[in-house]
């Protein structure tokens, strides 16, 4: 091999082991650690995960697994309220650290951030107002229904209008925020909304919305997980470490209880996978 092939190839592999090096350097887990600071996007208006309380400060299961997290990091927790349709564009823009916002991992998703196994699983039932004369699901067909753009809810939905809701008098309006579906079912602007058991037993043990009742269950279950930058697999590998210290140490179920009741405690895994 000549003398300046030789050299080509020394230098293109110390460059190669440099930018490993650096890309090493650059983890959001390092650099958490070192500036003791840990940026959680997290969604302000989805209670019980989310949501401010009466002292105006962020609470909910998300913003108590940021803390847990931070904690454990030996971090202070910074809570960067983020709204659905910028959950992640957030983490991509690196204006977050780490995304806690009942974001259902899917392969399209993950295209652009990297997921954990999950760490929430939530059941949906069709909520409703006593004088829609709505008792189940099948009754949705030919309602005003309503939900939040880009969830796995309108996702469900769009998929019914398709196949003949539309068709047999069915209307769908999106909303920017779980909030607003709140306020336009409330309003009579829709009859229906599809919601999380769980949420809708913390909603109904607040009194907030208590036109709200529930009518059955939606052929729905959203398992939702934490994301990461797609490419940082040290962070990636700490934090679905984190969240199974959550499950088997009984956090979980201690922070689940504390925000949506005393129910059951809805399992994480599925049958048939392995994460």
């Amino acid at each position: 091999m000549h003398t300046s092939k030789l050299t080509v190839l020394i230098l293109a592999s110390a460059i190669g082991a440099l930018a490993s090096n650096m890309a090493l350097a650059e983890s959001t887990l390092d650099r958490v650690v070192g500036s003791k600071k840990l940026r959680c996007g997290i969604m302000m208006d989805n209670p019980p995960s989310g949501f401010r309380n009466a002292a105006n400060e962020p609470d909910g299961l998300d913003v108590v697994y940021c803390k847990d997290m931070a904690k454990i990091l030996g971090a202070e927790a910074e809570v960067v309220e983020t709204p659905s349709p910028d959950r992640i564009p957030a983490l991509v823009s690196n204006r977050i650290d780490v995304l806690i916002a009942s974001t259902t991992p899917t392969p399209q998703r993950a295209l652009t951030v990297a997921f954990t196994q999950p760490y929430m699983n939530f059941t949906m039932g069709v909520i409703t107002r006593a004088d829609t004369g709505i008792k189940s699901y099948a009754d949705l067909k030919g309602k005003k229904l309503g939900g939040v753009v880009g969830s796995t809810q309108e996702q469900l939905i769009n998929k019914e209008m398709e196949a003949g809701w539309a068709a047999a008098g069915s209307t769908y309006t999106g909303y920017a925020s779980d909030a607003e579906s709140y306020l336009a079912l409330q309003q009579g602007k829709v009859d229906s909304i599809l919601v999380a058991m769980g949420v809708f037993n913390a909603l109904s043990q607040s009194g907030q919305f208590s036109e709200f009742v529930l009518a059955g269950a939606a052929p729905l279950s959203d398992t939702v997980a934490i994301a990461v930058k797609r490419d940082d697999q040290q962070f990636l590998n700490w934090t679905k470490q984190f969240v199974w210290q959550q499950v088997t140490s009984g956090r979980f179920a201690e922070v689940y209880k504390t925000y949506f009741g005393d129910g059951p405690v809805p399992a994480l895994a599925i049958s048939g996978v392995d994460y």
